[in-house]
């Protein structure tokens, strides 16, 4: 397995402006919202776990995220605030493993066995997640692109595809 390096360290020292928290919650929200009206099998599939509270550490990003599937909600909170109120189940790991999960380029299992994700709290929860994430085969890129209007649909995609072959990140779902 290998994974697209962190981010790299001028990014991740870089001050998040003062009101990117709200701004970023606000766009993830939307865009959860968005998930769950063209894939509203993932939210049947969390069954139970819908309503779980799942944070979101991206470890090498400023932001936690704490995701309220049932709720459609995503809220962001800054690393060094006061803590993210209330969860029922945590994950762990690198931006390149949420990724490289998320779009089906790496086994979610393998990933967390290895130690590139991990967890805590409610574990029947998170499988609930990524089993839910997995059937759906979401792939980012494509959300993004069906948000934006044509021609930055066709530009978005281009970026996506630049900074992936740059990065090394899977920011899109390989067909």
């Amino acid at each position: 397995m290998t994974l697209a390096p962190p981010l790299p360290a001028m990014l991740r020292r870089l001050p998040a402006p003062p009101l990117s928290p709200a701004l970023a919650g606000r766009a993830l929200s939307a865009l959860l919202r968005r998930i769950a009206r063209r894939n509203p099998a993932i939210l049947s599939r969390l069954g139970p776990h819908g309503a779980a509270r799942f944070l979101i550490d991206v470890t090498d990003a400023p932001l936690l995220l704490l995701m309220e599937p049932q709720a459609q909600r995503m809220t962001a909170h800054r690393r060094s605030a006061a803590p993210v109120p209330g969860h029922d189940a945590a994950i762990r790991g690198r931006l390149a493993a949420f990724l490289a999960m998320l779009h089906g380029s790496e086994d979610g299992d393998a990933l967390f066995f290895s130690g590139e994700l991990a967890i805590a709290g409610d574990t029947s929860a998170v499988l609930a997640l990524r089993n839910a994430l997995d059937d759906a085969e979401l792939d980012l890129t494509a959300e993004l692109e069906a948000l934006a209007r044509p021609p930055l649909d066709v530009w978005l995609r281009r970026m996506m595809a630049a900074a992936a072959r740059r990065s090394g990140y899977v920011l899109s779902r390989e067909v």
